[in-house]
């Protein structure tokens, strides 16, 4: 299903004339929230749904679902809790029938690098018959700004079960610069566009940037599965969510992904931010402190 080597259009053109509407599943969460912030900006009618915006959406609730897609164009979907747990693929293809009889021409999903459940999820929407696109990301450097990872950095001390495995850590603002691409080009139809940033680093490293960064000591600490899920679980972390990161740390760490790939400099004409320039920035707005 990958099509990132097809020859495309060298120019990088962003044409929303023909696009009115959206619609942002998800659209509070990391990812997309920032869409949402780009269509609204370049003019498009912009639909937030999820389980905490004015149109609600819940992935276990399909009474919600015809609301939020009823009357727009394009969709830019994220599946929570991750494309990666099982039945994911079944939700996608329900999400994209309704999506279709509704209307909605062309829909973008968030995907995961080394996933099989998320591509399965893919390869649903490939079939659906819609117009369609995947932005298949490598982890999120924002995960120590904004998300799970925050506290402990505030903390002092990361404990984590990974070793010495590198990951190209992808700064959501270019995850969301190339999906709303993907939602407003035709170039980019029926591509999984894997979106990594432009080095390797491992989470020791990525620990010391911050630490470069915020100024502030900051050490990590290898830490086996079992250590990590219990200690996730007293601290009140879901037990749905302590199995879906324990998988991830398990499955998706384990040196699959330990590669680079161009495609945020081929869709948006820029390099990829690297992991020292997220942490500056996010150090400069106190975020560690």
């Amino acid at each position: 299903m990958d099509r990132i080597a097809a020859a495309r259009s060298n120019e990088f053109m962003t044409t929303t004339s023909d696009i009115q509407s959206a619609v942002v599943i998800g659209g509070t969460g990391k990812t997309g929230a920032r869409v949402a912030q780009r269509l609204t900006a370049v003019g498009i009618r912009t639909r937030i749904a999820s389980r905490t915006s004015g149109t609600l959406f819940d992935w276990n609730d399909q009474t919600t679902w015809q609301p939020a897609v009823s009357g727009v164009e394009v969709a830019y979907v994220t599946y929570a809790p991750d494309l990666a747990v099982p039945g994911s693929s079944t939700h996608i293809e329900e999400f994209a029938n309704l999506a279709d009889r509704e209307g909605v021409r062309r829909m973008v999903l968030l995907s995961g690098r080394g996933e099989p459940a998320a591509q399965k999820a893919e390869q649903v929407l490939a079939d659906s018959g819609l117009e369609w696109a995947v932005v298949r990301a490598s982890w999120f450097a924002q995960n120590f700004s904004e998300g799970y990872l925050l506290d402990p950095i505030r903390e002092g001390h990361l404990e984590l079960p990974v070793g010495e495995v590198g990951e190209p850590f992808i700064d959501v603002d270019d995850l969301a610069d190339v999906a709303v691409a993907a939602l407003t080009r035709t170039d980019l139809l029926g591509r999984v566009l894997e979106v990594t940033g432009p080095e390797l680093l491992t989470f020791v490293e990525a620990v010391e940037a911050i630490s470069a960064a915020s100024g502030r000591a900051v050490s990590f600490e290898r830490i086996g599965l079992q250590q990590f899920s219990d200690g996730m679980a007293e601290v009140g972390v879901p037990s749905d969510v302590v199995e879906l990161l324990t998988y991830l740390f398990a499955e998706v760490l384990d040196g699959r992904n330990q590669s680079v790939t161009g495609v945020v400099e081929e869709v948006l004409k820029r390099p990829a931010r690297d992991f020292t320039t997220f942490a500056a920035e996010a150090a400069r707005t106190g975020v560690w402190s």
